[in-house]
């Protein structure tokens, strides 16, 4: 038998010794022919005539085309809908998932579970938002704490030693035990709030003062500005963890490493203060406070913003100005916030400016051993600090951008950052230095010409960083800019100076003095 169709090809077969046979596995709705022959000892005998016959249709196959097509119909719209909540269930689940990636910190600032929090859950009300929220405009400070910072058992937290102090209490450095088995910990620094009564109020006063710097710091996210850890808040002392800086502050850590560092070094960690602080400005933060001692510096020479909150609390009173609106740190604060108490991003670049001269000079002092109305009165007539010792030009003429009386004539910190990456970029333009910074008249106190750089050899020698020779240069009767400006490297061999790179320096700043006598 055999289906009939145009040039049919495919036969089958059916031997049985039956008068009958019973044939399956036919299409439906299919004609077919048939044909019978009989076989014998002497073998096959010839093909009957064929013979038609069409097998049924099956009863699934009566329904009407629009029933098929509404079933067809109805399937697609399932494998859609299941489509569809199969990409969005992807989609959760993929955000999640980088969420996640995003919240686990390195090593030194890991994110603390709920088992910290003794299994209590905050929403913080920035979520994903950019824009920071003053703590202070909350009714109830304790409010701000429990949104920006996460709570730690004390039992996690052990202290070491305490490497620093202030008003508020000690600064220790200690250990902090990591999920998820709280075995690892690693290391943290620890500000203590010691109890009682303070100079500023009442204790719960000191206590909302304290934590506000949590309130701030944990709402910050970037690799220029120190890490939150958490806060202790429901056991005595009250602490707020951070992860730990192994080289403390930026001043002091220059100071210590004066002439160590190669310009390109110290490019890379000014690039990452300017970084910092665009991240800040980014999020609508005034610093009001940015100096190298508010800076701190970690064992890979990373440099993070710091001092938050606390920034308002001048530690040295000579390094503060007083107004009506509180104590501000002179030496780094723009014109208009003395004047006005205007501060801005703006007035944080110029405080950068005075950083910039900082990291420049190892550490000094700005306007060395002036009082702050003199510091007040020179900058109004237009004064600027001189260059740092071998300081390149490009990195000199940032700090006068940095400078310019008028704020909106500062750059922003997104293209001091740009500035410094082209500095980087190109090395060969950080070959030119300034020779003689104090020969510009914009630079000098009162437009006396030498004034503010020579007014005792004692005074002097401190200013250029060479105190320690003080007493050789009053047994040597060198009393006056004229004696110093015609040294010679044998008279400072003579004098018992001996070693070649005091000499240089001393010799170098001594030629600018008589370039200004």
């Amino acid at each position: 038998f055999q289906k009939v169709e145009l040039d049919a090809i495919n036969k089958s077969a059916l031997n049985t010794k039956e008068t009958k046979a019973h044939i399956v596995g036919l299409l439906e709705n299919t004609e077919y022919g048939f044909q019978v022959r009989c076989k014998t000892i002497n073998g096959f005998g010839s093909y009957s005539n064929m013979i038609y016959a069409q097998t049924l249709q099956s009863v699934g196959s009566v329904y009407d085309d629009s029933v098929q097509i509404r079933f067809i119909a109805g399937a697609i719209v399932t494998g859609v809908l299941f489509l569809v909540i199969f990409i969005i269930a992807t989609v959760y689940f993929m955000r999640s998932k980088h969420q996640d990636e995003l919240d686990k910190k390195s090593t030194n600032h890991l994110p603390l579970p709920l088992d910290y929090a003794s299994n209590e859950v905050t929403t913080p009300l920035f979520g994903n938002s950019r824009s920071y929220v003053d703590p202070h405009t909350y009714e109830d400070p304790n409010q701000a704490i429990r949104e920006f910072a996460r709570e730690i058992d004390a039992n996690y937290i052990t202290i070491e030693a305490i490497i620093g102090g202030g008003e508020f209490g000690d600064v220790c450095r200690g250990r902090l035990k990591i999920p998820p088995n709280f075995v690892q910990d690693i290391d943290v620094a620890i500000k203590t709030l010691k109890p009682g009564k303070f100079a500023c109020g009442s204790s719960e006063k000191a206590r909302c003062d304290f934590l506000t710097e949590a309130s701030i710091m944990g709402q910050f996210d970037h690799p220029n500005v120190i890490y939150l850890q958490g806060v202790v808040t429901r056991s005595n002392p009250v602490m707020i963890i951070t992860e730990y800086m192994e080289n403390g502050s930026l001043d002091t850590f220059l100071r210590v490493n004066d002439g160590k560092f190669q310009t390109l070094q110290l490019i890379v960690m000014l690039r990452g203060i300017a970084s910092g602080m665009s991240y800040l400005s980014d999020m609508n933060y005034v610093h009001r406070d940015l100096a190298a001692r508010n800076v701190l510096v970690n064992a890979q020479l990373i440099c993070k913003i710091a001092d938050f909150g606390l920034s308002r609390e001048i530690e040295n009173a000579s390094d503060a100005y007083t107004t009506r609106g509180g104590k501000i740190p002179v030496r780094w604060t723009a014109p208009e916030a003395i004047a006005f108490r205007k501060f801005t991003s703006a007035s944080d670049v110029w405080s950068y400016g005075v950083v910039l001269w900082e990291v420049m000079s190892y550490g000094e002092r700005p306007y060395w051993n002036w009082s702050n109305q003199d510091v007040i009165k020179s900058i109004e007539k237009g004064y600027r600090l001189p260059a740092p010792m071998d300081c390149p030009e490009a990195l000199y003429q940032l700090m006068l951008d940095c400078w310019q009386k008028q704020r909106t004539h500062r750059p922003t910190f997104a293209s001091i950052v740009s500035t410094l990456d082209n500095l980087a970029r190109q090395p060969q333009s950080l070959l030119t230095t300034r020779p003689s910074p104090e020969s510009d008249g914009n630079h000098i106190l009162d437009g006396q010409r030498g004034q503010n750089i020579f007014i005792s050899t004692d005074l002097w020698l401190e200013h250029i960083k060479m105190s320690r020779y003080c007493q050789h240069f009053k047994e040597a009767n060198l009393i006056n800019a004229q004696q110093i400006s015609r040294l010679t490297a044998q008279q400072l061999s003579d004098m018992g100076i001996t070693l070649v790179g005091h000499q240089k320096k001393i010799l170098h700043q001594a030629r600018q003095l008589d370039t200004i006598i």
